[in-house]
């Protein structure tokens, strides 16, 4: 049975591992593996996790996803703007997709932050992510716009989609 819950400092590993395995698998072959590992190694690692864990202005904690308190999935957003909001994270561990748990984490997250007021719900993906555009498209998000992406560097010029939807 998988429950859906804040996540707390016991959790940090989990996180770490499954957004890790998440963002490995879902981008070989659309970005190259230096940018997946420097990423990474930016946004996952445990001491930059084990700061993220509650809330804070504009982040909304970790929430994760455990089965038998094994952490099966993870997701991070938070407020934008009085009435906007944004999910900055979400990653399964690749043998758990399609059952039903990226739904879960985003329907809690969502439930969050729609009782601090958001109205819209934003999210970045990236341009080619056969994951995650389906996923999200299937929830109501539209697509807006194109940008560079966050986490390019050098001559990186990888591009991300805006997508939003009404919450």
């Amino acid at each position: 049975m998988i429950t859906i819950k804040q996540a707390e400092m016991v959790h940090v590993d989990g996180i770490a591992r499954v957004c890790c395995e998440g963002c490995i698998e879902t981008y070989k072959g659309i970005r190259s593996i230096a940018n997946i590992e420097r990423n990474n190694q930016r946004f996952y690692n445990h001491e930059r996790i084990s700061k993220e864990i509650g809330e804070s202005p504009g982040w909304d904690g970790y929430i994760v996803a455990l089965d038998h308190n094994a952490v099966v999935g993870a997701i991070g957003g938070g407020m934008l703007h009085n009435e906007e909001s944004e999910v900055y994270v979400l990653y399964l561990d690749p043998n758990r997709r399609g059952e039903g748990i990226g739904t879960k984490l985003l329907d809690f997250l969502t439930n969050i932050q729609r009782e601090k007021g958001a109205k819209k719900q934003w999210v970045s993906v990236q341009k080619g992510n056969r994951k995650g555009i389906p996923f999200y498209e299937r929830r109501g998000f539209c697509k807006v716009s194109e940008q560079l992406a966050y986490s390019n560097t050098g001559d990186e010029d990888y591009l991300s989609l805006r997508y939003v939807r009404g919450i």
